[in-house]
């Protein structure tokens, strides 16, 4: 059987699409969105309705046939904890998109965008591997705060894309291996996969700091900032978000200029560029306990990826514990349409998305 499927990425200030037939990628486009209209229409109500029409018109311009498709799937965003894979999208879980509460993200509209393009065609909508997706053991959930539980935030999609095609490209199943993941981008967070599950995880907050975020930073410093009369809410939020890591020390967070004051002699940024790598070995080796030492494959990806810089750096801390894989970029279009791709050939079964607000 062939199955044509159109897959759904908004971001923050794009929506990429790709359509795919089966696993052979027919075209792709990253659909820029004017800042002023994002700023003046910030609810995630007022954007759909202008980011599926740019995806229409994007299908039209290429001439393309929405008849032809075969099931559309969107990136799922952060609904309350769900299972890792596919759920078929629902008014229970548009409800709880449009009505909340949930955390605000752009991710959330791939299921509302999916929904408004398959809904009219007769054909079904998905998510897959839901940025909010949990496995974790039970272990991994104990903090050291009783009121606070730790749940998985990481990179899920393009982590778990990579691991398949590292596990593919060894003739296993992905199943069948253990993977420590570094996903590099504006954030970073590390994941550990046993057997097809990400068992635990460190979220962009919790392990190493980043281009634009702070990572994981001594509370007590925190508390005390919180409390020193200095700084918003909002304010300090963005030191942690936006403003903290290589741009809050150099001023940049584009790696390449980085790279480029370290070729001039700039001691500094070669200081804190090391000390990047250094903080990503760190959280790969805090999550090594999680596989128990069996690692098939530690896999550097992500933007950052790229630098050959970086991940020799990387390697030269961590290689001890396994061998590294550099897979830069992310294939996250690829990952929403080989799951959609798994689901119509009856490889996966899509879950039905329940909640206990919304039915």
């Amino acid at each position: 059987m062939v199955y044509d499927i159109l897959a759904v990425n908004p971001g923050s200030t794009s929506t990429k699409i790709a359509v795919f037939r089966n696993r052979q990628e027919m075209f792709r486009e990253d659909i820029e969105h004017d800042s002023v209209f994002l700023d003046s229409h910030p609810d995630i109500e007022e954007q759909f309705p202008f980011r599926r029409d740019m995806v229409l018109a994007c299908l039209e311009v290429h001439s393309y046939q929405v008849e032809q498709l075969s099931a559309v799937v969107g990136r799922g965003g952060l609904l309350p904890p769900v299972k890792a894979g596919g759920y078929t999208v629902n008014q229970a879980m548009k409800d709880r998109i449009l009505k909340g509460p949930i955390s605000p993200h752009a991710s959330n509209m791939g299921a509302l965008i999916a929904d408004a393009v398959a809904t009219p065609l007769g054909i079904p909508a998905y998510i897959y591997d839901a940025v909010s997706s949990d496995e974790f053991m039970e272990i991994s959930r104990i903090t050291g705060i009783p009121e606070v539980v730790r749940q998985s935030f990481c990179h899920v999609l393009n982590s778990k894309a990579m691991a398949r095609k590292a596990a593919e490209e060894a003739g296993k199943s992905y199943e069948e291996m253990n993977f420590l993941v570094a996903h590099m981008g504006g954030g970073i967070s590390f994941s550990a996969h046993r057997h097809g599950k990400i068992v635990d995880a460190l979220s962009d907050d919790g392990g190493a700091f980043s281009p634009q975020r702070s990572g994981s930073v001594p509370i007590i410093y925190i508390v005390d900032m919180c409390y020193s009369g200095k700084y918003t809410k909002a304010e300090l939020m963005r030191k942690i978000r936006g403003d903290g890591g290589l741009k809050a020390y150099l001023g940049t967070y584009d790696c390449r200029e980085i790279e480029k004051m370290i070729r001039q002699g700039n001691e500094k940024a070669e200081l804190l560029y090391e000390a990047q790598a250094y903080q990503v070995a760190k959280g790969i080796g805090q999550l090594a306990p999680a596989l128990k030492g069996n690692v098939d494959a530690i896999i550097l990806t992500g933007g950052m990826a790229h630098s050959k810089m970086l991940t020799d750096w990387i390697t030269d801390y961590i290689d001890f514990l396994g061998p590294v894989r550099i897979m830069p970029g992310e294939m996250e279009l690829e990952a929403l349409a080989y799951g959609a791709l798994r689901i119509l050939q009856g490889q996966e079964k899509a879950n039905i998305y329940r909640d206990a607000l919304y039915g």
